[in-house]
């Protein structure tokens, strides 16, 4: 799997405070922080997002293989 990150650089800082201020769990999920499922590369975009989606936050496009 090969992925880039979002081209937006706002989006880019915002998510990227966020993950730090949130110890690299996703900032864009309620009570995500300590469940592993929500680790930024979360569960969700490893195993359910497209080619050419991006992940929950908007941080990570996935390209193809």
């Amino acid at each position: 799997m090969k992925v880039h990150i979002n081209p937006d650089k706002e989006i880019v800082e915002a998510i990227r405070q966020g993950l730090k201020e949130n110890e690299g769990y996703c900032p864009c999920i309620f009570e995500s922080k300590g469940k592993p499922e929500y680790k930024c590369m979360c569960k969700d975009f490893l195993e359910n997002v497209k080619t050419g989606e991006t992940c929950h936050c908007g941080l990570y496009i996935k390209d193809e293989f």
